[in-house]
């Protein structure tokens, strides 16, 4: 089972707005990303660190 983050902590980690992530898992480009409720929960796998030049599976020029 995978260990969830919400869409904030999501946000913080990878160094981008929490709307920006919503809108990512509502388009499906985070891979596990699930809505229970009015939250989204994220695998803390599919979060990539703010220094790193992938973030959420994307590329980032």
């Amino acid at each position: 089972m995978f260990d969830y983050i919400n869409a904030k902590e999501a946000a913080e980690k990878s160094g981008i707005s929490q709307r920006r992530v919503q809108l990512l898992c509502v388009q499906g480009r985070i891979p596990g990303a699930m809505k229970y409720a009015s939250d989204w929960n994220i695998p803390r796998a599919a979060v990539k660190l703010k220094n790193e030049r992938v973030i959420i599976g994307m590329y980032l020029n």
